[in-house]
């Protein structure tokens, strides 16, 4: 068995961390959290761009891919907890160097699990990077719903957004295993409270977005400011929400150089 197929073969204790192409000594290990309604494939693609002394982790979250037969989770806060749970096969993966990231609800989740980490005294990331997420203090008028549209009205949503294939669209048996994790995923986004209560961050972060996104706009990217010490500040794709899908090489080359500041 080959090193590609061993990160596809995960041992239970760990199955919900992918690592697509496992590395005996990584300098560094790169969590990456996905977008509603999406599963660790948004990002396999990425993982080749990296550096090869990087080990890529992709978080699965329950109700999808292998882990479908799993119950959904309905909020980003039981998410995080469920990611960090003993036996989970997350802890041991912190014992070097480890940045993480994560694109929408998988920013939110992001934020959360770097929080967690600190509440429970476990070693921190050295970099954070969030995309096309309002920041914790954004009140209700920030928040766009989706998650009580009919279903027209919610796949006329996802073709606005875009990152949605046609064909889960138009099938209706794919979009029957869609719409319920879907929607359950834009609820806890909708729903995400954090307590604004907690002291900045001490991890550097840096924010990522498009340029044309409807939801996110630059003012909101740019809030995340007041959560960090180190701010690395906001970088603008073209682009709507789902920006890098054209070719992520720009943003993974943004993620590379922003972790090398932080990491020397």
């Amino acid at each position: 068995m080959n090193n590609r197929e061993a990160g596809d073969t995960l041992r239970p204790a760990v199955q919900r961390i992918v690592r697509p192409v496992p590395v005996d000594d990584p300098a560094l290990r790169l969590l990456l959290f996905h977008h509603a309604g999406g599963s660790h494939i948004a990002y396999r693609d990425w993982v080749r761009h990296f550096p090869a002394d990087w080990e890529i982790c992709l978080f699965e979250a329950p109700g999808r891919g292998r882990l479908h037969r799993q119950p959904l989770l309905p909020t980003v806060d039981g998410l995080v907890r469920w990611t960090l749970q003993p036996g989970s096969g997350v802890r041991p993966l912190l014992d070097r160097p480890f940045a993480v990231f994560g694109h929408s609800l998988g920013a939110m989740a992001a934020y959360e699990f770097t929080r967690l980490l600190a509440a429970e005294g476990l070693p921190e990331p050295r970099w954070l990077g969030i995309s096309a997420a309002r920041p914790p203090h954004a009140g209700p008028a920030a928040v766009t719903r989706r998650s009580h549209l009919p279903p027209s009205g919610l796949k006329a949503a996802l073709l606005k957004m875009g990152g949605t294939s046609q064909a889960v669209l138009d099938e209706p048996e794919l979009w029957s295993l869609f719409e319920p994790v879907l929607r359950n995923d834009f609820r806890a986004a909708e729903e995400w409270a954090p307590d604004t209560g907690l002291p900045r961050l001490t991890v550097p972060v840096s924010v990522y977005g498009g340029l044309s996104d409807p939801a996110v706009g630059t003012e909101l990217l740019d809030g995340w400011a007041e959560w960090t010490e180190p701010w690395l500040g906001s970088t603008l794709f073209p682009g709507e929400h789902f920006y890098f899908l054209p070719d992520p090489r720009p943003l993974v080359d943004r993620i590379v150089a922003a972790v090398r500041e932080v990491t020397g």
